[in-house]
């Protein structure tokens, strides 16, 4: 690596958008990029440790995980060289140890390592975890000693630190060790000596995006000085004051991000919304065969006070699964219908989208359906098909139109789009809604819906820029859902039970679903990947808090579609297969035979997750629950329970007890309180998973903040964005503040904020 600072102007900001090449070299920068993705000084910057280690303590070796990578801190006990057997060249095996367990290194012909790995020295040590014989391992690991890492400045042995004044020793010693998320390729230390060139070269050039005022308010560091304290404290008061005022900063960046983002959208008016007297909405409502529940005509109303303003809508609708979104929808689709407009619903799957015109056609009636025309438009329709679905949205003869990412294609056009509703807003991104909002003449308004329920402070920091609105009160006439864990890991001989509860509700007329994490044995992995559609859309992942292991055999709907049908309780059932693989007719074949009550059981991947509704259904079995999501497996037992019938849920595991798998899955057996659920899973959820991988494609955007225990910074932050939007919409006296939220927005294409 070579030390150089960027050149740029300490006033600017432009150090923090340096190149790493310019900075570390281009063989150094094109390793961090292709390990991390980091491009510039500032992503290094943000590249936090995970943990400080002392020079003192020494890692717990027996509680090391196996096949991981690790870094840990560790003394060596033992250094040997023995001739290997079966060809040419010696081994070094060395013993390291934290004075209860030990752990060997082992290095192929490299026996000048001995001369640094004495008895007695102390280092970090960075490998894959593995087991040889019993024992474990680390072969051929990166290390750093201490002695290298600073010793020399107070001595050139360890006897001669020790014979210095205590205080230095014991500052020494006691000094935090930055520990980073590193990689076999950059260990943690080549990471600390990355940053260190980086922070010596912006000395004096770190802008601070929090304004001076708003600073002393809260009493943080600036922002230079506390990077350089959470990358090299000297105390662990250094990087605690500096963790406090860097989570602040990303905070008040993301408000403002999305504060300036809703202002944008209400800047430019668009057409108001207003229902007739005796028209659409009218004599929908008088038809209605039942009453709308007091959270639906709450909503419904804040919904129709959104519409009938000049002010663009952007509401966020959240709801328990079952809990009548769709049916509010619906009524703000006919208001805008009333006023000549046309409404367009973003499904995210082609088997939702499909499922929810039906659904329309039959709430509305053989008249209004008439009238309306609600039509689908999906990229699987027939060239014909397509065309003439086309042709009704363009001419406006479509007041309802429903579709998935197709939707989204330069082809379609409409006559006058007043309203987009996007369900399931957690599969598309924000370029995304906004992609559908410019096919308008004016902005549309904008209703996303999600039936998974979002803490306060998740809405207030993924959804900043819309309203919320929440409906918890389910319909009159639901009988509920029983929700059971069974545990095969412990309980094996319940295994044949689960199908005879099955056969027992097949008995009483009614209809059960399966659903499998993967869709045949080739998808090891268990994330049954697939494309719904044949647009550009998300694939069908069955996506997991954390990751299967790979020996353990996953059900897959081909394999247990078989054994279900040879299975004799279930002698008889009609059992079919559905996954997004299939092809789109076929698929649509299926749902409508299985509505139809002729089919008993569906085998199923997650594409039955959301919107599917069968009354008759009655009982949903998912197999391997613990590679689900809590969220996720919510979704999927509100499959159930929808009519006339209760519901039975078993969420069948194979996790350890007392492992966080089979927590999150007993969680799920336990409540049928969707936001309850919530906070749980974002406290069960690992660091920086908080915001899921759904949403990015990847990793959590969030580095300190944590919108659980964070709440309160959270809400600090955006009264202070909101301050400063509203007296300064185009952050003009606030040039850090713009330059990092453009900065944040650059990063937004591999990060959350570009798919909330």
């Amino acid at each position: 690596m070579t030390a150089s600072a960027p050149a740029s102007s300490p006033d600017t900001g432009a150090a923090l958008d340096a190149k790493l090449s310019g900075v570390l070299g281009g063989r150094t920068a094109t390793a961090f990029e292709k390990a991390f993705g980091m491009r510039t000084v500032a992503d290094l910057l943000s590249h936090y440790p995970r943990r400080y280690a002392r020079r003192g303590e020494l890692t717990a070796i027996a509680k090391l995980p196996l096949n991981e990578n690790v870094t840990i801190v560790a003394e060596v006990r033992d250094v040997r060289e023995r001739q290997m057997r079966a060809r040419r060249g010696t081994i070094l095996e060395v013993s390291i140890s934290d004075g209860e367990g030990i752990i060997s290194l082992t290095f192929f012909n490299q026996a000048w390592r001995a001369r640094e790995l004495r008895p007695g020295s102390r280092g970090i040590f960075a490998g894959k975890v593995s087991e040889y014989r019993g024992a474990l391992q680390l072969a051929h690991p990166n290390y750093e000693l201490f002695d290298e890492l600073g010793l020399s400045a107070l001595g050139d042995t360890e006897a001669d630190a020790t014979a210095l004044d205590d205080a230095a020793a014991r500052r020494w010693a006691e000094m935090p060790i930055p520990i980073y998320p590193a990689t076999a390729s950059i260990p943690s230390w080549q990471m600390a000596n990355a940053v260190g060139i980086v922070l010596d070269g912006l000395r004096g050039a770190i802008p601070d995006p929090v304004p001076d005022e708003l600073r002393a308010e809260r009493g943080l560091l600036t922002a230079q000085r506390a990077y350089e304290l959470i990358h090299r404290p000297e105390k662990d008061a250094d990087f605690m004051r500096a963790r406090d005022t860097l989570r602040f900063h990303e905070a008040f960046v993301l408000q403002t991000a999305l504060v300036r983002q809703r202002s944008l959208a209400h800047a430019v008016p668009t057409t108001a919304r207003r229902p007739k007297p005796g028209g659409y909405l009218e004599r929908f409502d008088a038809a209605l065969p039942f009453r709308l529940t007091a959270d639906q005509q709450l909503v419904g109303s804040e919904i129709a006070r959104d519409l009938a303003s000049e002010l663009p809508m952007m509401r966020l609708l959240q709801g328990e699964v079952g809990s009548g979104k769709t049916l509010v929808a619906v009524r703000a689709m006919l208001a805008v219908a009333d006023s000549g407009g046309q409404s367009a619903l973003l499904a995210p799957t082609e088997v939702l989208a499909s499922q929810h015109l039906r659904s329309i056609v039959k709430v509305l009636g053989p008249d209004l359906a008439a009238e309306l025309v609600p039509t689908l438009h999906t990229g699987q329709l027939s060239t014909a098909e397509r065309k003439k679905a086309l042709l009704r949205m363009v001419s406006g003869q479509a007041k309802l139109v429903v579709g998935t990412h197709a939707l989204l294609s330069e082809t379609v056009q409409f006559y006058d789009l007043g309203l987009v509703v996007v369900d399931e807003q957690h599969r598309f991104g924000v370029e995304q809604r906004d992609t559908l909002r410019q096919k308008g003449a004016t902005p549309p308004h904008v209703l996303v819906m999600t039936a998974t329920p979002i803490p306060r402070t998740v809405a207030m920091t993924v959804f900043g820029d819309l309203d919320v609105s929440t409906i918890t009160e389910l319909p009159a006439g639901r009988q509920g859902i029983e929700s059971f864990s069974v545990p095969l890991a412990d309980k094996p001989g319940w295994a044949g039970r689960i199908w005879q509860r099955v056969a027992e509700e097949l008995a009483q007329g009614r209809q059960a679903f399966v659903v499998c994490p993967a869709i045949d044995p080739a998808d090891r992995s268990g994330d049954g990947t697939e494309d719904f559609d044949g647009d550009e859309g998300p694939g069908e992942t069955g996506e997991s808090d954390a990751p299967p292991t790979a020996s353990v055999p996953v059900a897959n709907v081909v394999e247990t579609l078989q054994r279900l049908r040879d299975n004799p309780a279930l002698a008889g059932a009609r059992i079919e297969a559905l996954h997004g693989r299939m092809p789109s007719e076929q698929k649509d074949a299926v749902m409508r035979a299985y509505a139809a009550r002729e089919i008993d059981v569906l085998v199923a991947t997650t594409v039955i997750e959301v919107g599917v509704d069968v009354p008759n259904a009655s009982t949903m079995v998912v197999l391997d629950a613990e590679r689900f999501g809590v969220s996720q497996l919510h979704q999927l037992r509100g499959r159930v329970g929808r009519g006339g019938v209760p519901g039975l849920c078993l969420l069948v595991t194979n996790a350890e007890p007392e492992s966080l798998a089979r927590q999150r899955v007993d969680a799920v057996a336990e409540t049928l309180d969707g936001f309850a659920l919530a906070e749980i899973d974002l406290e069960l959820r690992r660091e920086g998973d908080v915001l899921g991988s759904v949403q990015s494609g990847g990793r959590s955007s969030l580095r300190l903040l944590r919108v659980v225990k964070d709440a309160d910074i959270i809400q600090d932050a955006r009264a202070a964005a909101f301050e400063i939007v509203d007296a300064d919409p185009g952050l003009d006296a606030h040039p850090a503040l713009r330059d990092a939220l453009d900065r944040r927005l650059r990063e937004s294409e591999r990060s959350f904020l570009a798919k909330n």
